[in-house]
């Protein structure tokens, strides 16, 4: 337990490590930057106030002043949308029973077997973390500059020094967001003192500051809005910047997700659930992070179309993952279990293959399986309200 608390006394001190925090500030101070060369060089000389009333320009005076007030508006929900991603951890395992690796307690182990997971190392176990000794949720990852698991973590970012994870991935959108919004704002609206600078007699310095503001702005626009862009079309396919990684790596399909839940259901788990809110940095995503199965995810190949094979998909492998504890003839029981069920190892026989006859003992742990595997499908059509005539012949298996 000891070695568990441990590996998150890093993250929780990590701004003692003042040379990662570059980055950060590097991100500040081009917004101090761009806000001097916008406010200060544009804004205000667009506002007149060295003039007097009568002499002033109106419309270009009512221009600066909605400019500067939109300007602020969306700078300020910037700015917080960036402390946000800074301060807000992404979500991590939890410090249970439940998911702690390699548990002395029976008992312990036995509330193990019922965690079911989707994504499982290639022997079929269920993936575990060797640095904080846990038991992985699906879509979790060790990130080793945090030195902790994320849930559903999306990648690590240096700019916020902090890892895009479950619960300030909102934040993370919402700033890129806001980002694309205010540099266009300022790459639009301050072309025209740009312009006037350079044709006529201003002093160098501001015509000098104002290309650069107006180049900077420009530059930054196009590169915070491709990458915008890339989240939006991964957030649409149900998927993070890492499993879009390992499908790239194992060529795989990009409409493979088995989380996808359609565009308004991929939104939401990363929005929240209220549309109306989706913009604004509150009514975070409903959940804990630790599960990603419901009745409306697709656990199969052209599921994802019919609701009612994304619901009987689900029962079947959530009725498969209880199931398990039985296995073929009764592997991975105890003796005594293995009695009470009639799978004693005395009564041996050989395994079946291929075209060979199967033992008693194999026939009845199958025969045992599907009827649990029967009743707990019935069970979950009832609490469910499932109707019988999409349940598929036999049972779910």
């Amino acid at each position: 337990m000891q070695r568990v608390g441990a590996a998150h006394e890093p993250y929780e001190t990590r701004f003692g490590e003042i040379s990662k925090l570059l980055p950060v500030f590097f991100v500040l101070s081009l917004i101090v930057v761009l806000y001097i060369v916008y406010v200060f060089l544009h804004c205000i000389p667009a506002l007149q106030l060295d003039l007097p009333e009568a002499s002033r320009d109106q419309a270009e005076h009512t221009r600066g002043m909605w400019e500067i007030i939109l300007f602020h508006c969306d700078t300020a929900l910037l700015m917080y949308c960036f402390v946000c991603c800074i301060l807000i951890h992404p979500g991590t395992i939890p410090n249970t029973a439940e998911w702690q690796l390699n548990p002395d307690s029976p008992e312990l182990a036995k509330e193990q077997k019922r965690l079911s997971t989707i994504e499982t190392k290639h022997t079929g176990e269920r993936r575990h973390c060797k640095w904080c000794m846990r038991y992985k949720p699906d879509r979790c990852h060790h990130c080793r500059v945090c030195n902790t698991c994320i849930l559903r973590m999306d990648h690590h970012c240096p700019w916020i020094y902090n890892c895009v994870g479950f619960r300030n991935h909102k934040y993370f959108f919402l700033l890129l967001f806001y980002s694309c919004i205010d540099l266009h704002f300022i790459v639009f609206t301050m072309f025209h003192s740009t312009q006037r600078a350079t044709r006529t007699d201003v002093p160098f310095s501001l015509m000098f500051l104002l290309i650069f503001g107006e180049t900077l702005a420009a530059f930054l626009a196009v590169l915070v809005t491709a990458f915008f862009c890339f989240h939006i079309w991964l957030m649409m396919k149900a998927m993070t910047t890492i499993e879009f990684c390992e499908k790239s790596l194992k060529k795989a399909d990009y409409d493979s997700s088995l989380y996808h839940k359609g565009a308004f259901g991929n939104m939401c788990e990363v929005m929240g659930p209220t549309p109306a809110l989706w913009m604004l940095p509150c009514s975070m995503p409903d959940g804990t992070g630790l599960t990603w199965v419901d009745e409306k995810t697709p656990l199969g190949v052209g599921s994802a179309s019919n609701p009612a094979q994304r619901r009987t998909s689900a029962l079947a492998v959530d009725a498969a993952g209880t199931s398990s504890s039985f296995g073929v003839g009764g592997h991975g029981l105890s003796n005594e279990e293995k009695q009470f069920h009639g799978l004693d190892d005395s009564q041996n026989g050989v395994v079946g293959t291929r075209g060979r006859a199967v033992s008693p003992v194999i026939r009845r742990g199958n025969e045992v399986s599907r009827r649990f595997s029967r009743r707990h499908s019935q069970r979950a059509d009832r609490v469910n309200g499932l109707d019988s005539d999409i349940r598929p012949r036999g049972g779910l298996r």
